[in-house]
């Protein structure tokens, strides 16, 4: 009786394990360096599979061709989105990037054949826009594909923290 109250407890260890990475939390790794110099090659972050309440600026994980990506949300359904002279403007209106580094090429949505972002699509970028492989070369992303949000890195330590 007292080992099989021991196993009972290990199944329920490894099944609440199991839930909590399905349905809740995750550590995710960033690969390359599409995201510099906001997340760089192989730190590791919490996906949050929780709130898909999803904003602007939001730091994304999504499905794509079987790979994971971490991307930053641009545009939300409804928005169109143009860079013009390094600068975003959605909707016709000047939005500040503080968070780059790195220039932006001219870029217009229409180049995907939308004038505004469909229902349940993103338009998502990497920081380091001069290499990477985002919605201006794979088109716009699904709402489905989106994994979750990232909300803390662990590691490195000494980048431990909320990510900003």
């Amino acid at each position: 009786m007292k080992i099989l109250k021991e196993i009972l407890i290990y199944i329920l260890i490894i099944i609440s394990i199991i839930f909590i990475r399905t349905y809740l939390i995750t550590p995710v790794r960033v690969n390359g360096s599409s995201m510099n110099p906001t997340l760089v090659d192989k730190e590791l972050l919490i996906l949050s599979k929780i709130n898909k309440n999803i904003k602007r600026f939001d730091i994304v994980v999504l499905n794509y061709d079987n790979d994971r990506l971490v991307k930053r949300v641009i545009g939300l359904p409804g928005d169109h989105v143009k860079y013009v002279n390094n600068l975003l403007y959605v909707n016709g209106e000047l939005v500040l990037e503080p968070f780059l580094d790195t220039t932006t090429d001219d870029y217009d949505i229409t180049a995907l054949g939308h004038d505004t972002i469909p229902d349940d699509y993103y338009f998502v970028l990497g920081d380091n826009r001069n290499a990477s492989h985002d919605s201006r070369i794979m088109g716009l992303v699904k709402k489905e594909d989106i994994i979750g949000k990232t909300i803390f890195r662990f590691y490195p330590l000494n980048k431990i923290g909320k990510i900003k």
